[in-house]
């Protein structure tokens, strides 16, 4: 790894966040970021919205560094947009959504706001043909794809979460954005952080992967996606097809990857994950009472919503189909996702 090459990094205190300062762990330390003010934007969406539904796909676990969502119905999100880092707090009111941004990327954030709520996306193109999936969609109107414009936020989590349990990826998640990440712009809540770099993904040393939880392969790939960063952001100008083979071009990534990846950078309403362990007895026993559906018997059950297969895999998982168990967990390290 490209970690184990690093060079020996100069004295310095470990704790200064002055430039050109390292921290024991040998990536550059990042300056805290000024407050600076604000700036402001409200959008009217076209029918109702509901926030957590929306942007709930971004979080990763408890203790995500890059969102939180706050008692106040507020939400909270850094990112690493083009512009530059940047945090964005969006806040319902009334029947508008105000969104307010800091950091060099706040323009940005505040230029997509609509269309990261979903302003792209149709949910009427959406035909219940399942009473479970019917009531979730009556019970949840305000549930909207969301639509992020960025790749390597919902890439490299997503890569983390491959054959692992979701608690461990969430906290390599967490250890990783925390330790070499950039302070989040503004007064966003304590403990937030932006994505690092690219460059900065590149340089951590091969044992801070291993502290984090993470194998070899898993890294490996990683280091591989952040290599071609550029490339794979510009999938986003591309339809998600296309931007699902543009990303598995990338050893390592393959479609359950892609697929969570384009559901959240793109919207895609149709990008249904295959090779999930647990999504298909989800499928099979909701839609047809059948616990042990494999992925071609999911594909089959959502064929009628040929085009809307992710919003239908999202309404049957807010319907709460889930089988009931009969087995232990599996051991953890032994959940196979690609």
């Amino acid at each position: 790894m490209a970690g184990r090459f690093a060079p020996r990094p100069p004295r310095a205190n470990p704790r200064d966040g002055r430039p050109g300062a390292v921290p024991a762990h040998g990536v550059p330390a990042v300056p805290a970021q000024s407050t600076g003010p604000a700036r402001v934007r409200t959008y009217a969406p076209d029918g109702p919205l509901d926030l957590g539904l929306v942007l709930g796909p971004l979080r990763r676990g408890p203790g995500d560094p890059t969102f939180r969502a706050l008692p106040d119905g507020s939400v909270w999100r850094t990112a690493r947009t083009p512009a530059g880092p940047g945090t964005l707090r969006v806040a319902a009111h009334g029947g508008a959504v105000r969104g307010q941004a800091w950091g060099p990327g706040a323009e940005w954030l505040l230029d997509r706001l609509p269309r990261l709520l979903g302003a792209d996306d149709d949910p009427s193109l959406f035909v219940p043909r399942h009473r479970l999936v019917a009531l979730a969609r009556h019970r949840r109107p305000g549930l909207r794809l969301v639509n992020t414009g960025l790749v390597l936020e919902s890439l490299i989590p997503s890569v983390l979460e491959q054959k692992v349990t979701a608690d461990e990826a969430y906290r390599a998640w967490r250890r990783l954005v925390t330790r070499f990440g950039e302070p989040a712009p503004g007064p966003a809540p304590e403990r937030m952080a932006v994505l690092p770099a690219p460059r900065t993904w590149a340089l951590i040393p091969s044992w801070e992967w291993h502290r984090a939880g993470v194998d070899d392969k898993r890294a490996s790939t990683i280091l591989r996606a952040v290599r071609v960063a550029a490339r794979l952001e510009e999938a986003t100008a591309m339809d998600p097809e296309r931007a699902r083979a543009r990303l598995e071009v990338v050893p390592g990534v393959g479609p359950w990857t892609s697929a969570e990846t384009v559901q959240r950078s793109h919207g895609a309403p149709d990008a249904v994950t295959v090779g999930d362990l647990h999504l298909p007895g989800i499928v099979g026993w909701s839609l047809a009472g059948d616990r042990d559906a494999d992925d071609a018997a999911m594909l089959e059950l959502l064929e009628p919503y040929a085009g809307q297969r992710h919003r239908a895999v999202r309404l049957i998982l807010l319907g709460g189909g889930a089988p009931p168990r009969r087995a232990p967990k599996m051991p953890k390290s032994d959940i196979g996702r690609w």
